[in-house]
């Protein structure tokens, strides 16, 4: 079941970059702020500092996946962007996952389990 769509538009962007609250650590910089939809909108800008067109396709590929397997554990109607930083381009894929579940933790955007 998908709960998410992509952000896409450059307005949409700016209001998260604007007035979302963010928190950063080694490979990602993750923007976050409420929609007021059922869905969650998911962003993902990587900066040609980052790399050639092949090295950030790549990291949005990374993120993408990360996402679509965790999404179930996130709360809805939230607009993320998520921005990489130089290191991510040599980072693998078990180091985005942990750096994204980490920064979505600092955010206290997962869901509680209260099993």
């Amino acid at each position: 079941m998908k709960f998410s769509e992509s952000l896409k538009k450059n307005q949409d962007f700016q209001y998260v970059y604007k007035n979302g609250k963010s928190y950063a650590n080694k490979f990602l910089v993750m923007y976050v702020i409420e929609n007021n939809l059922e869905i969650n909108r998911l962003g993902i800008s990587c900066s040609k500092k980052v790399g050639n067109s092949i090295v950030r396709h790549h990291f949005a590929r990374l993120i993408r996946e990360t996402y679509r397997l965790h999404e179930d554990i996130f709360n809805n109607g939230l607009d993320i962007v998520v921005l990489a930083r130089q290191s991510a381009a040599r980072a693998s894929y078990e180091e985005i996952d942990s750096a994204f579940l980490h920064l979505s933790k600092l955010h206290k955007i997962m869901k509680s389990t209260r099993e």
